[in-house]
């Protein structure tokens, strides 16, 4: 004769539900702004957008134009520490030869971004 044991069989874990995780809040992007002056030749900001925001020469050009034109051009979008960065090195921008007909330092401002 079979005996037949009885086991106990324990019910499956139950299954934790991952919880969301919080994502750190993006901070909204800021514009750096290069403002118009009558100081600086085309050929200075080309090289300083050049310098300090690795834009081509026809990208620096089209916004040397537009800053003329408009009295103010985006440079560039960026985080705020950045942007921060950014219009400090304009501020303090010193080119890579003298341009005789420059002076002083361009103006620029940050701006959020909306």
């Amino acid at each position: 004769m079979e005996t037949i044991r009885s086991a106990t069989i324990a019910p499956p874990p139950k299954r934790q539900v991952a919880q969301p995780r919080m994502l750190p809040q993006q901070e909204p992007p800021w514009h750096v702004i290069l403002l118009n002056d009558d100081h600086h030749t085309f050929r200075y900001v080309v090289e300083m957008l050049e310098d300090i925001f690795g834009h081509s020469v026809e990208v620096g050009f089209q916004m040397a134009s537009e800053v003329h034109e408009a009295g103010r051009v985006i440079v560039a979008t960026v985080h705020k520490e950045l942007a921060e960065l950014r219009q400090e090195q304009i501020h303090e921008y010193q080119p890579r030869q003298p341009y005789p007909d420059c002076q002083g330092q361009m103006k620029s401002v940050i701006e959020r971004s909306e």
